[in-house]
């Protein structure tokens, strides 16, 4: 790789002292998307993401009937979308043959095959190199259970031979390795058939807060899913009602610059943090103060203000695993050891994230190791080096992290950032600038 592939991660001189807005949520964003296009009207989605995960989930919509206005894209990063859901398919004549691509879209890749089960069409799935071994056979495999022909393996590639209808019922899955599955179904069960009864039989499902965040959106929906057993998720059919939505920030994307009050001994602010939320993000106020810092939540935002060394931590991210690779940077930098666990489903994200922190951390003079379900840290004097990023948007971001404290760390392809946080290295940058008196 070229050295101008390397972005030099800017080191802070002293504490940052910020008020920041980040985007929003791409979870809420992707998942507002879908059930727009499913409903029975027409539906607005003010303050949505506008990045590359997103885009590709209106490009893949689109490909199957729904049809999207986009405004200009607002200061933050936001944009309000306002969709024509997919028309109600023509079961007879001649099956049209459509493409989509997923890039390395975790909700695309997943959320997606379903809703195109209901088109009368074959829909070709395919990606990034990356995309090629993350696992799908739970998604593929429920679907054929379901009556879904689906000819390929259980990576990508593969084509959904859709009907323009599911006969629906009840599915066992195994989604202890994400619970992008169990969101993936309950999203366009409603529209099959007899509905959709989901029955979990492996370990716990990771990521229940995301479960939870599809569940609430279905709801405002119209959509009641029940819990009639542990680990069991049912929906009756019916119509998806059309929806106007307003975007939550990206809270989980707020990490790292909450993180930076605590590398810098600063304070720094992310703006309109809401009161009660699903999203996983929300975490960080629990997972920062535990590192040792102030966190305050006022009609400003949620601040993080920082004075002593970063402390180790202890902590169960099964939950929050995205929030991984930035509490990961932190423990880098802390002045004792940190235990994460719960988070052995990570290994299936964009990378391998586990080993790809591991390896990356301890190339910067750290000692990070891996155990069965996560990482222990423990304090090192780190060193400037290279950091590879994977193709994984949330490498990237710890890197920055990192760099904060540790001059002469060069970021491997930055731009990965894009995929959820468009102009992050702008942001950051900004970060880093003198705050003027208020």
């Amino acid at each position: 790789m070229m050295v101008e592939d390397f972005w030099p991660a800017p080191t802070a001189t002293g504490p940052v002292n910020a008020h920041v807005r980040v985007p929003g949520s791409k979870s809420a964003t992707n998942r507002a998307l879908v059930l727009a296009a499913l409903a029975d009207g027409p539906s607005l989605i003010r303050e949505a993401l506008d990045a590359r995960d997103t885009r590709l989930m209106i490009s893949a919509l689109e490909a199957l009937g729904a049809t999207f206005t986009v405004s200009t894209q607002s200061p933050v990063g936001n944009i309000d979308i306002t969709c024509t859901p997919v028309p109600l398919p023509s079961r007879g004549g001649p099956r049209p043959i459509m493409t989509i691509d997923v890039g390395l879209a975790g909700t695309v890749m997943r959320f997606v095959p379903a809703v195109a089960s209901l088109a009368h069409a074959d829909v070709r799935f395919d990606g990034d190199e990356g995309a090629r071994t993350r696992p799908m056979s739970t998604i593929t495999g429920a679907l054929r259970s379901l009556g879904v022909i689906i000819d390929g393996g259980d990576t990508l590639p593969f084509t959904v031979r859709g009907t323009g209808q599911v006969t629906g019922g009840e599915v066992l899955i195994d989604a202890s390795g994400s619970s992008q599955f169990v969101s993936a179904l309950l999203l366009s069960g409603a529209r099959f058939d007899e509905g959709l009864t989901i029955r979990h039989t492996g370990a716990t499902v990771p990521s229940q807060p995301h479960i939870d965040m599809t569940i609430a959106m279905l709801a405002e929906h119209g959509i009641e899913v029940s819990t009639p057993a542990p680990n069991t998720w049912h929906v009756v059919p019916q119509r998806v009602l059309a929806h106007d939505w307003t975007i939550e920030p990206d809270l989980s994307n707020a990490a790292p610059f909450l993180a930076a009050a605590l590398v810098t001994k600063g304070s720094v602010t992310v703006a309109d943090w809401p009161t009660t939320t699903t999203q996983p993000g929300d975490w960080l106020r629990d997972l920062l103060q535990q590192m040792g810092a102030v966190v305050t939540h006022d009609t400003h935002g949620l601040t993080a203000t920082m004075h002593d060394e970063i402390r180790g931590i202890d902590a169960d991210l099964h939950e929050v695993g995205e929030l991984t690779p930035s509490i990961a940077a932190l423990a880098a930098l802390a002045i004792s050891p940190s235990h994460l666990h719960g988070i052995a489903h990570l290994r299936g994200h964009e990378t391998d994230r586990l080993k790809a922190l591991v390896h990356e951390i301890n190339h910067l003079g750290g000692d990070a190791r891996e155990t069965a379900d996560g990482l222990t840290i423990r304090p090192t004097r780190l060193h400037a080096g290279r950091f590879a990023t994977y193709h994984d948007h949330r490498m990237a971001t710890a890197a920055a992290i990192i760099g904060l404290r540790v001059h002469g760390v060069s970021v491997e392809n930055i731009e990965t950032t894009a995929k959820t946080l468009p102009g992050f290295t702008d942001r950051w940058n900004a970060l880093l600038l003198p705050r003027e008196p208020s």
